[in-house]
């Protein structure tokens, strides 16, 4: 399995970085500004939607609709975050529970417990916290989305 890519970027910029990510030239200078990606060995885009579904629930604003969407019929690899999975991944960064558990790190703890994840708790964390970052990022004045891009 390769790697998925989530990132954020305008329709346009999304477009011209999947077309470079598709030729196989996604080197690190490829992938845009610092901070504006996060590159995940060993999964898909299903994994990316488990992931929205365990923030939806987390952030209790579960039954909304965290499947991704086909942005281009250019582009089978491009895939948009919808609006419900990018603000339940930017609530785990504030959200407040009762009690002493963090949400973002349980979250973490589920999603790297799902079948077959590449990585551990420690490192699904990570993962979690930097797209909560992106997705909390992304400004609608700018018309920026998240998308995933997935080899």
């Amino acid at each position: 399995m390769g790697f998925t890519e989530i990132f954020v970027a305008t329709h346009d910029a999304a477009l011209k970085r999947a077309g470079i990510l598709d030729e196989g030239s996604g080197s690190a200078a490829a992938a845009g500004p610092a901070g504006q990606a996060v590159r995940i060995q060993g999964i898909s885009d299903f994994e990316v939607e488990q992931l929205g579904d365990l923030a939806g629930t987390a952030v209790h604003a579960g039954g909304a609709d965290y499947e991704l969407t086909m942005v281009d019929v250019s582009s089978d690899s491009l895939l948009a975050v919808p609006p419900a999975m990018v603000r339940a991944l930017a609530d785990l960064l504030t959200y407040e529970t009762e009690g002493e558990g963090n949400v973002l790190d349980d979250v973490a703890e589920q999603w790297a417990g799902q079948e077959d994840m590449p990585f551990d708790a420690g490192q699904a964390r990570t993962y979690v916290q930097q797209l909560a970052q992106l997705a909390a990022g992304i400004d609608d004045s700018e018309r920026t989305g998240l998308y995933v891009w997935s080899a």
